[in-house]
């Protein structure tokens, strides 16, 4: 403080600026720490049987480990005729006092940088905390008025606190007494300088994937043993991040109010080795319109001083891909899901491509664009992109799109030349068009679980009430998947031979959940099972229609890359898994007969056992008559797509 006072004493009182405005910013963190508390604890007051929020580390991590009284606010506070009764109460207004006063100090007590509309609220908020020492507690105008976020009400503590940060930001970047790299900085050592650096080259590795948006800003300076680096995300007071780098380890504090966006950014850190706290979200009055907002701290020990410069670079690299991020999600979600919008996302965050070119070069817009040039019939207004190429191939299109657009932005190439990349990518896809064999390939895997259980249950002799339940589940499912057929056909009618093939595969899952009811029934008392010579029969019968259906789900995904260019070696593994699939309709003839056989000679005295028996032979044999009709059906569908004569 001598060098303060001699530094004013010469009537050099803006010199003082650096160091008071570093001392503004840790009031700051202070006053937001003791509002949190007191949120938090008229929270927990109004509802007794809350966990209380347990603020040690935060306390401990603001030099304030001798607060005691801070802690006590958050366990202790209790309702009384709807006032709040804070323990110690004076000493909390007198913490809020002398931290108001040092964070408003550089912007109303230095003559050059006065501010007398700030001056005034700060005089009036002083004023007001004086008049509560007189109350026993705070009545609820009292917390609104200290906590409320509202602009569009009357002033508030909390947002006199936002107004003064906001500029005291704005005034470290215009005080900053050096530039490293791009950085404002101001009271560093020289040691510090590599860390900055290694930092900013991070920064700029990624920066031109912003382009003309704003962000990204830095400043650092130094407090004590912690080097300490803000940067500029966006004009949001919530989303905010702040590097605090002592000897080789590393500190990080992210808030946002997107839960989306911040687990986005939690993941893309943990990917380079940060360890993180996330804590339970925070709601503030006037923020993210009332609903609450994240925020966690990360931590990462470096080993060495390479590894430390290493990872700030890394950290550093990623920053930019939260910029307008939750806008480029939301309009991604034209197209596709939440989630495989946000791995697209990633995707073009791990690429070094970002998103902020895509939704320049027009956002969504580029892709309705494209939709009805490429095909007005096949797409229309309205139209899901997934649903109508299916999720993958979506996903894929998007990516390869946001890659486009990143590249030829970068070359500053015009904005019609990437709407004509897009009519191409999409083009492409539907050239191969073998998202419509999605629904063919997930309809026979519920046919398969179906064939499979039922043989594993007829060769044990063995099935349980769960195991009709899944059963019926997995026909429900694949009737589902007729639906999803169905109702694309009825805006889209090039899917009606999809629909058609999908029929007759909805026959193969009738029959074998039937199957399987029919099983259930002859292992029921007094039954109890089948004789071994006719389970054996049915055993033959049911494996021979599992491996039939494993044999079209092999044709499926063979004929799903089929073209009239296609591989003879395709062509033939095509063939042979699909007539391999036919003639098991023949001996499933065979087998039924012989089963009869079995049946009559086994059965002949028990007319339930010889019914249930024949029954189920039949009904398995009804499968493999579906899988010939189906397998005649693919062969024609696949055939039409790759231009060969069915």
């Amino acid at each position: 403080m001598e060098k303060e006072s001699a530094v004013a004493s010469l009537g050099q009182s803006t010199l003082l600026l650096p160091a008071w405005i570093k001392a503004a910013l840790q009031a700051n963190d202070r006053l937001k720490l003791y509002l949190s508390v007191l949120q938090s604890s008229a929270q927990r007051a109004a509802n007794p049987a809350s966990t209380a929020v347990d603020w040690t580390r935060e306390v401990a991590h603001l030099g304030l480990r001798d607060a005691t009284w801070l802690k006590d606010v958050a366990t202790t506070a209790y309702l009384q005729d709807q006032t709040l009764i804070v323990p110690q109460l004076s000493l909390w207004l007198e913490a809020l006092a002398s931290d108001l006063s040092i964070m408003a100090r550089p912007l109303c007590d230095i003559a050059e940088t006065s501010d007398p509309a700030l001056s005034a609220r700060r005089d009036h908020w002083l004023k007001k905390i004086e008049e509560l020492n007189d109350e026993e507690g705070l009545s609820q105008q009292a917390l609104n008025d200290l906590t409320h976020g509202n602009r569009h009400g009357s002033d508030s503590f909390h947002l006199l606190v936002m107004d003064l940060h906001k500029r005291l930001n704005a005034m470290a970047v215009a005080v900053a007494t050096e530039d490293v790299d791009g950085a404002h900085v101001w009271q560093v050592e020289d040691g510090d300088r590599p860390l900055i650096r290694a930092f900013m080259r991070g920064l700029a590795r990624t920066a031109s994937l912003k382009f003309n948006h704003p962000g990204l800003d830095t400043a650092v300076t130094r407090n004590g043993e912690r080097l300490l680096i803000q940067n500029d995300i966006g004009t949001n007071d919530a989303h905010v991040l702040v590097m605090e780098v002592e000897k080789r380890t590393v500190h990080l504090t992210y808030s946002d109010l997107h839960a989306a966006r911040f687990e986005f950014f939690r993941q893309m850190l943990e990917s380079i080795g940060f360890e993180w706290t996330v804590f339970a979200p925070r709601t503030t009055d006037g923020l993210n319109q009332g609903k609450p907002y994240q925020v966690g701290n990360a931590v990462f020990e470096a080993a060495d001083d390479e590894a430390l410069m290493e990872v700030l670079e890394a950290a550093s690299s990623r920053i930019v891909f939260v910029i307008d991020w939750n806008r480029a999600r939301k309009r991604l979600q034209a197209f596709v899901r939440k989630p495989v919008a946000i791995a697209v996302l990633r995707y073009a965050a791990e690429q070094d491509l970002g998103h902020m070119a895509w939704l320049l070069a027009g956002g969504e817009q580029l892709i309705y664009e494209a939709m009805q040039a490429v095909d007005g019939e096949a797409f229309r207004i309205g139209d899901r992109l997934d649903h109508i190429l299916g999720e993958a191939a979506t996903q894929s299109f998007l990516q390869d799109l946001l890659r486009v657009a990143s590249i030829k932005l970068r070359e500053q190439q015009p904005v019609a030349l990437i709407a004509d990349e897009a009519r191409l990518l999409l083009a492409r896809v539907l050239q191969r068009r073998t998202f419509e064999y999605d629904l063919l390939a997930e309809h026979a895997a519920f046919c398969h679980a179906l064939a499979l259980a039922l043989s594993e249950a007829l060769e044990f002799a063995k099935t349980t009430e769960d195991g009709v339940l899944r059963a019926k589940d997995w026909e429900r499912k694949a009737d589902h998947v007729l639906m999803e057929a169905r109702r694309r056909a009825e805006r889209q009618p090039r899917w009606l031979p999809m629909v058609q093939l999908l029929d007759e595969m909805d026959d193969i899952a009738d029959a074998l959940e039937e199957a399987a009811f029919i099983h259930s029934i002859t292992l029921t008392q007094p039954l109890a099972g089948l004789p071994p010579a006719v389970n054996a029969v049915l055993c033959e019968l049911a494996d021979t229609t599992l491996a039939a259906i494993q044999d079209q789900i092999k044709a499926i995904e063979i004929g799903r890359h089929m073209s009239e260019h296609n591989d003879p070696a395709d062509s033939e593994a095509f063939l042979q898994a699909l007539w391999r699939m036919l003639r098991a309709e023949r001996i499933c003839d065979d087998l039924l007969r012989s089963a009869r056989v079995h049946i009559v000679q086994t059965l002949h005295s028990s007319p339930t056992s010889l019914s249930l028996a024949t029954e189920l032979a039949a009904t398995i044999e009804s499968a493999t008559d579906s899988l010939l009709t189906a397998g005649y059906a693919l062969r024609k569908l696949v055939f039409n797509k790759s231009g060969m004569s069915a």
